[in-house]
């Protein structure tokens, strides 16, 4: 098995990588030993396929193991299932000893993190991320979180799983189109961090649309350290963690004006992303052909490159963005690229900025 470590001192913690890994007793038991109870929470939609599996591998440790299921999406990452789930812990006797296993996409990994982190104020818990979005960012760096009317991932805490176990042979059981989702994230690890990266995309991103094992472990692989050795230096997002969040600020509003689970969270930041980049071309930042670069591989990976029709005004954007958790001193940050590889923060965008590039991007 690959293993990368996220170095966090005491709270450090494995990532491992590799292919049919769910069904390996080895692949959970330095992790679960000395556990009292197990409790692995999924979704309606993958619970048939992976919760036997993971329990077969478990069952050498002879620990008892229940299972919570989710209806799947979106609009369930609420405090109406965290409080089911911290009810069904209580009623059941789960105590500071016991283990929860996140088995599913971000939905589940936010969720089962936020309760982990409050439950007898905060028990160990496990990522199991079974989409490309959640193996490449929201399972990695401890960032927990449920969601508000008002806002995406507005209650939660900065909470660490014990490890993050990723399987690339499950994401085969993906639909295309939350696929070509998780692609947009590893699209911003390029532009926020490594032109080498962004350019082998580029080059391999048939291999990749092609589920070819080895690229895809390899993309996989470098998103992760990328994000592990952001988060090791910046935890609590006091600096360049905020990096992280090209595309999401923008991308952030269009799920909360849309309504959660009606564009999906990688198809949204693909939008914000071309934001963004569309604003830096206007600041004279980044250059058009780089512009055209990103474009063209947000295109080839089958993401939305439009702004959606119902967003057509800035100041819809900015309703939502106003309300961001990146907003400081009453100033909204944004991450701007100024080349591939490398973005900056800045607090002086305004909603003209926003309507200019939006303008453009409806019109190209």
């Amino acid at each position: 098995m690959e293993s990368l470590n996220v170095n966090l001192g005491d709270r450090s913690y494995p990532i491992i990588i590799d292919r049919d890994i769910l069904k390996l007793p080895k692949t959970f038991e330095q992790f679960v030993a000395q556990k009292s109870k197990i409790l692995i929470v999924s979704n309606e939609t993958i619970s048939p396929l992976y919760v036997d599996r993971v329990k077969n591998a478990l069952k050498p440790s002879n620990i008892p193991i229940d299972t919570f299921v989710l209806p799947d999406g979106e609009r369930y990452k609420n405090l109406n299932y965290f409080g089911k789930l911290i009810s069904f812990l209580l009623e059941n006797h789960y105590g500071r000893d016991s283990i929860l296993i996140a088995l599913g996409g971000g939905v589940i990994g936010d969720l089962v993190g936020f309760v982990a982190s409050c439950y007898m104020r905060g028990i160990d818990f496990i990522q199991v991320p079974t989409s490309l979005l959640a193996q490449v960012d929201s399972s990695v760096g401890g960032k927990t979180a449920v969601n508000h009317p008002l806002g995406k991932n507005m209650i939660g805490a900065f909470y660490q799983p014990k490890a993050v176990i990723i399987d690339t042979e499950v994401l085969r059981s993906l639909d295309n189109r939350h696929f070509y989702a998780g692609l947009a994230e590893i699209i911003k690890y390029g532009i926020i961090h490594q032109n080498d990266f962004f350019e082998w995309l580029e080059a391999n991103i048939n291999r990749i649309l092609a589920y070819d094992a080895s690229a895809l472990q390899t993309a996989i692989q470098i998103s992760c350290q990328i994000k592990s050795d952001i988060v090791r230096e910046d935890e609590k997002e006091q600096s360049i963690r905020a990096y992280l969040n090209l595309g999401h600020t923008f991308g952030h509003a269009i799920e909360a004006e849309l309504g959660y689970g009606n564009i999906l969270h990688g198809e949204a930041v693909a939008i914000g992303i071309l934001i963004a980049c569309r604003i830096s071309v206007n600041k004279n930042l980044l250059s058009e052909n780089q512009y055209l670069q990103i474009l063209n591989l947000i295109k080839k990976c089958n993401l939305p490159h439009l702004t959606p029709k119902q967003m057509k005004s800035a100041s819809l954007f900015w309703k939502h963005m106003v309300l961001d958790k990146k907003v400081l001193n009453n100033k909204i940050r944004f991450i701007i690229p100024v080349k591939i590889g490398s973005v900056e923060i800045q607090n002086n965008i305004n909603e003209e900025d926003i309507q200019i590039a939006i303008d453009y991007i409806i019109s190209s």
